[in-house]
């Protein structure tokens, strides 16, 4: 990255512990999200009004943010398409993955390659600092409707970015804001692809 990419957010969701019923049984969760369109006020811990079911892998000062490449979208209704998982080519709402930030590269697009642990993005009223991929589990699998889509998280480095708050602020849909460089030692990329054997037995 020869400098700071531009992105915006192109929508920004919070949501809070709700039932959910996978593999047959009922859990607690809250990756059913829904866009606000107001400034949101962003604190260490995240965005108010966003809750996490469990903090032992969502959540957290580590994980307070949970950010998506919104080209994504296309990809994965293209996936639930082919297995039969929705009968119609309908466009998947924002939050329909459970992500807080759906952003947009203005530059050149924003993927899980673009992006290495350690970039900051930076916004008029708050930074947040990349730290980790989001891992899929169980109940990704049960909202996508179909199995494999964990695999196919990992497999095709679809899996979006983890945030911490560097400067605590306000967000809101429509920003504008730059992706800038850390160490770019560990992409995004790199990062899901290194865990895969924990995925793909």
């Amino acid at each position: 990255m020869s400098g700071p990419l531009r992105v915006v957010i192109d929508h920004l969701c919070t949501g809070t512990v709700a039932p959910l019923v996978a593999e047959g049984r009922r859990f607690s969760s809250a990756i059913g999200k829904r866009p606000r369109t107001d400034a949101v006020a962003l604190a260490p811990l995240g965005l108010h009004g966003d809750e996490q079911a469990d903090p032992s892998v969502h959540g957290g000062l580590a994980k307070a943010v949970y950010a998506w490449p919104v080209q994504h979208h296309a990809w994965w209704q293209a996936q639930r398409r082919e297995r039969g998982a929705s009968l119609f080519d309908e466009a998947l709402p924002p939050g329909f993955f459970g992500e807080n930030l759906g952003l947009r590269g203005l530059d050149a697009p924003l993927d899980e390659a673009a992006v290495y642990v350690g970039d900051e993005l930076h916004f008029p009223d708050a930074v947040l600092r990349v730290t980790d991929p989001r891992q899929p589990c169980f109940k990704f699998a049960a909202v996508m409707g179909y199995a494999q889509a964990g695999k196919d998280m990992v497999l095709s480095r679809r899996c979006g970015f983890y945030l911490a708050v560097v400067q605590a602020g306000t967000l809101q849909a429509g920003q504008v804001g730059e992706l800038r460089a850390g160490p770019r030692a560990f992409s995004i990329a790199d990062a899901i692809h290194a865990k895969r054997i924990k995925h793909l037995r």
